[in-house]
């Protein structure tokens, strides 16, 4: 690594980033441009394989993308240039987040990584978020505040901090979570050096990056010839839109295709509600029929049906003329989501149903109230997520199910409750002020029924 080099830090080295962002910057680097690279690390020691495997690669590994078509195309990734171990302290993450020539700290958490409740306040509650309270590491607010200390100490000059999680208005509530975070831990003279010196950009990203398949690194020695302990897959489809708010610099994104724009909202919006949802949709009721991968799912009749229904009669309403034309963004969404070549699993998508309900779901529930509709396509979305969990409860999911704030013995009560469609009805957590609602709690237990009847 060359000192004059800028170092991008990303936390949360997944398969994500590896598609996404690092691609970007690898297209720069590719390009003659080589004044940034990456240094990446985990806050989590469960991807270790993962970093070392990239390590003893000189961190190159090679992207496999596939159209819906199955055109496949291969891509030696170079822009990892510093692999950072992972340690319970997060020294060696910490110490290069302090280092003056890292500008930007980038990171992918998943949306349950930011620990917010529906008020979008911390929630203290959490394990975690409590021992990071009393001067842990375990959350991205811990390694930030960790890192922002270490900078104030070595004058190491301003940077930008940039979420690029499905979380809406990312880089907002981040900074709000940090900034309740410093305050509920006394670090007052951090907060000021963050007001003073750090921007937190909202971002949009979107490329279906499924777990690679096991397959996967002998395609690419027959195709490339190297050998790869470490590929990624994902599809050919690829975007990222960046709120232009950069602290310290950033690379040329501009030039690979990244759009940076004064509000990242209208994109946001439309992948939050019309992608991510659906995805997730899609992915509960397939795991409900049986089946085990996105495609399949979204190929089965009535599963598009209720996510094209839950779009068009009450997403787009919702989202009314944004600049973007969101007919067709709903048919490029759901044509992406039947390529069988990328063998995303109803696993993978279906996780997380805890943080996605508030976040993707609920604020469309809201709205057609708001206008006088009753949001009979919507409500089907978190009567899917019902079933699917009573599933959980039985013991009956065909799969682990993944959530990062999941309170089983919480959902366990709550299906053995004399009316556990009540009892999910008033789950401020996930619904809000629709808890409110007589009418709301009648109409999830229409669609439920609704569900089984699809099931059965």
């Amino acid at each position: 690594m060359n000192n004059d080099q800028n170092t991008w830090l990303h936390i949360g080295l997944g398969s994500f980033h590896r598609a996404h962002q690092a691609w970007y910057l690898h297209r720069l680097i590719a390009g003659g441009d080589r004044r940034w690279h990456i240094a990446a690390g985990n806050i989590r020691n469960d991807a270790e394989q993962v970093v070392q495997a990239l390590a003893a690669q000189d961190g190159r590994y090679v992207l496999e993308t596939v159209s819906p078509d199955g055109e496949r195309e291969y891509e030696e990734i170079t822009s990892i240039q510093t692999l950072l171990p992972w340690q319970p302290d997060l020294q060696p993450l910490i110490e290069e987040g302090a280092r003056p020539q890292t500008k930007v700290i980038a990171f992918t958490v998943t949306e349950g990584g930011y620990y917010l409740n529906t008020r979008h306040k911390l929630d203290v509650e959490n394990a975690d978020l409590a021992a990071d309270l009393n001067g842990d590491c375990k959350t991205i607010y811990g390694a930030i505040t960790k890192i922002l200390e270490q900078r104030m100490v070595q004058n190491a000059g301003p940077l930008t901090l940039l979420s690029c999680d499905n979380v809406r208005h990312n880089g907002d509530r981040f900074h709000d979570g940090l900034t309740e975070f410093l305050q509920l831990t006394g670090k007052s003279a951090v907060s000021d050096w963050l007001a003073a010196n750090a921007s937190c950009p909202n971002t949009m990203v979107d490329r279906i990056t499924p777990r690679p398949a096991a397959d996967l690194p002998a395609r690419i020695k027959a195709q490339t010839g190297i050998d790869d302990q470490a590929p990624v897959m994902g599809e050919s489809f690829i975007q990222w839109v960046v709120e232009d708010n950069f602290r310290a610099g950033c690379p040329d994104l501009a030039a690979v295709g990244v759009e940076l724009v004064e509000s990242v909202i209208p994109y946001e919006e439309a992948k939050i509600r019309i992608l991510n949802a659906s995805h997730s949709c899609i992915a509960w009721a397939g795991t409900l029929l049986g089946q085990q991968y996105i495609h399949e799912s979204t190929l089965t009749a009535a599963v598009y049906a209720i996510a094209d229904r839950y779009v068009t009669q009450d997403v787009i309403p919702s989202l009314g003329d944004n600049g973007i034309d969101l007919p067709t963004y709903r048919d490029v969404v759901l044509k992406r989501f039947t390529n069988p070549h990328i063998q995303d699993t109803n696993q993978r998508v279906a996780a997380d149903g805890f943080s996605k309900i508030p976040a993707m779901i609920a604020p469309t529930l809201q709205e057609c109230y708001q206008r006088g509709a009753r949001p009979e396509a919507t409500a089907m979305l978190p009567a899917l997520f019902f079933v699917f969990m009573e599933r959980w409860h039985q013991g009956g999911l065909p799969y682990d199910y993944q959530d990062g704030i999941l309170n089983a013995p919480a959902v366990h009560a709550m299906f053995e409750s004399d009316d556990p469609i009540a009892a999910y009805a008033q789950d401020s957590a996930l619904f809000g002020e629709l808890t409110q609602r007589a009418d709301f709690v009648a109409l999830l237990r229409e669609k439920i029924a609704a569900v089984y009847a699809l099931i059965n």
